[in-house]
C-alpha cells in the first residue's frame, strides 16, 4: 500500500449538467443512445476517504440533502468501492463519508458523480493505478453517466454514455441551478418521451465564442424536457422564472430533471439572479456556480 493510504483523501463530486441532450435511438437491450454536451458546475457533493482498521467498508452519509439516502442500502459509493476493490484485488478497507449537497434524483448526476468520486478517491487511498480506459470501463458498469463524471471535464457524450469527445475551451460562464424540490423518475421521463428520435446536428463540437455557443445550444434542445414538464409541472414554472430573469442567456432542464439551469455571462449576474430566486421561492434549491473549464 502506498504512503497515500496513511492520510485521508478528499474528492469533490461536481454537478453534471447536460447543456444539450438529444435522444438518438434505442438499442435492442433497452438502453437509449444519446448525444449531449456535458459540463460540470463548481457545486457538488464531497467525499472523504480514510483507512479503516480491520478492513471492510463503512459509509456515513451527512449533509443538507442526505435525507433520502440515510436508509438506502444500494448507494453507488459502496458499489463503486466494491467494484474497484474487486478489479484491483484490494483487500484494504475504507471509512467513507459522503456530504450530500446536491438534491437526489434531480438530473444533475448526483449519484453518478458520487460513484466517480469514489473511484478516484479510493484509487488514491489504496494506491491503485489503472489506465483511464479500464477505469472508464469499470465506471460504465456502475451506470451510463459514471464515465463522464469520472472525467469531470466538458465533453460531447454519445452512445449510451461511453463515447466521450473532449471539446475546445468553452467561454467563461456561470450557471444558476434550480430544483423545485420534486424528484422525477428517469424511467418515467424516458417512457413519456414522444416523437421520433433526434438526429444530432453538425457540427457536433461547440464553437468558440459566447454568442456562437449560445446559438449552437439553442438549436440543440433537451429531448426529455417536454416529458418531464408533463410529469412535473413545477419544471414548467422553474423554466419560465429562469427565462424571465435579466441577463439569462438560456434556460433549460438538465438530464431527466427536475433541476433546471440558467446561463449567465458574469458572476455578478448569476448571484443577483440566485438571490432574486431565493427571495421569490424560498422552498426551491438554488445554487449559482461557475462552469468548470
Amino acid at each position: 500500500m502506498s504512503d497515500a493510504a496513511s492520510v485521508a483523501v478528499v474528492e469533490d463530486a461536481w454537478a453534471k449538467i447536460n447543456l444539450t441532450l438529444q435522444i438518438t435511438g434505442r438499442r435492442p437491450d433497452g438502453y437509449h443512445e444519446l448525444n449531449s454536451l456535458v459540463v460540470f458546475a463548481e457545486v457538488g457533493d464531497r467525499l472523504t476517504f480514510a483507512p479503516l482498521e480491520g478492513g471492510g467498508l463503512d459509509l456515513t452519509v451527512e449533509g443538507p440533502q442526505a435525507g433520502p439516502l440515510l436508509h438506502q442500502h444500494d448507494n453507488l459509493v459502496l458499489a463503486a468501492a466494491l467494484a474497484l476493490g474487486k478489479r484491483a484485488g484490494i483487500s484494504a478497507g475504507a471509512a467513507m463519508t459522503l456530504t450530500k449537497n446536491l438534491p437526489v434524483a434531480s438530473g444533475i448526476g448526483g449519484g453518478s458523480a458520487d460513484a466517480a468520486a469514489a473511484l478516484r478517491g479510493l484509487a488514491r487511498l489504496w494506491g491503485v493505478s489503472l489506465p483511464l480506459a479500464k477505469m472508464e470501463a469499470l465506471a460504465l458498469e456502475l451506470g451510463a453517466d459514471v464515465p463522464v463524471c469520472l472525467r469531470g471535464a466538458p465533453v460531447v457524450m454519445s452512445g449510451i454514455g461511453e463515447k466521450l469527445e473532449p471539446v475546445p475551451a468553452l467561454p467563461p460562464l456561470w450557471l444558476v441551478l434550480v430544483n423545485p424540490g420534486v424528484a422525477v423518475s428517469t424511467a418515467a421521463v424516458f417512457a413519456g418521451r414522444e416523437g421520433d428520435f433526434s438526429q444530432a446536428p453538425e457540427p457536433l463540437l461547440p464553437p468558440l465564442g459566447l454568442v456562437a455557443l449560445i446559438d449552437w445550444l439553442a438549436a440543440r434542445p433537451n429531448d426529455l424536457q417536454a416529458a418531464a414538464c408533463r410529469l412535473a409541472p413545477a419544471v414548467v414554472e422553474v423554466l419560465a422564472v429562469l427565462d424571465g430573469l435579466p441577463d439569462c442567456l438560456l434556460a433549460r432542464m438538465s438530464g431527466s430533471g427536475a433541476t433546471c439551469f440558467g446561463l449567465f455571462e458574469s458572476e455578478a449576474a448569476a448571484h443577483d439572479a440566485a438571490e432574486a430566486l431565493v427571495r421569490q421561492h424560498p422552498d426551491w434549491w438554488v445554487a449559482p456556480a461557475l462552469l468548470r473549464a
